[in-house]
């Protein structure tokens, strides 16, 4: 990851000091520590009417060309759910309804530090598949035949689909 240089607010140049139990960046002109917080995402475990789950081939870094759940960063403004639907409508062009959380979790990420990440249970849903945003394909798969899964986060939400709702 990347390491600020500079305060987001003043555009002082950060210097680490002890804090609170641990070293952070710090300003000295505006006189406060920059916490550095986890990027928020969700993604959705779509099911259809055979519990196939959608996947979508990445068409960018990181994980180019490996599949994983819809999903994406949380915007600001955003609920996690609404974050959850906007992605899975960008990348496959499909609306949904949210019907069960299935799960919460961090990450470690090269590029962003950390990633917590909510999955979302989808199985209603509407309109024409097609890859979006971010997506050079997408479609349904048999638990059983799954491709390689890009993130272990999505992953490990298909886990808890499987285990929680198929027989």
């Amino acid at each position: 990851m990347k390491q600020k240089k500079f305060c987001h607010f003043c555009g002082f140049e950060l210097d680490k000091k002890f804090i609170e139990g641990r070293t952070r960046l710090f300003c000295k002109v505006c006189n406060q520590p920059l916490y550095e917080n986890p990027v928020p995402a969700s993604c959705c475990v779509v099911v259809n009417n055979k519990r196939k789950i959608l996947l979508v081939k990445r068409s960018v870094e990181p994980k180019i060309g490996m599949w994983c759940l819809p999903g994406g960063f949380m915007e600001i403004g955003e609920t996690p759910e609404e974050t959850a639907l906007r992605e899975l409508n960008e990348e496959t062009g499909i609306t949904g309804e949210i019907s069960n959380i299935i799960g919460a979790l961090s990450h470690p990420s090269i590029l962003y530090g950390s990633v917590s990440i909510t999955g979302y249970l989808v199985e209603n849903f509407s309109g024409q598949i097609f890859p979006g945003d971010d997506a050079m394909d997408c479609k349904f798969f048999n638990y059983e035949d799954l491709p390689e899964i890009a993130f272990r986060s999505h992953l490990s939400f298909i886990r808890a689909y499987v285990s929680r709702y198929l027989p």
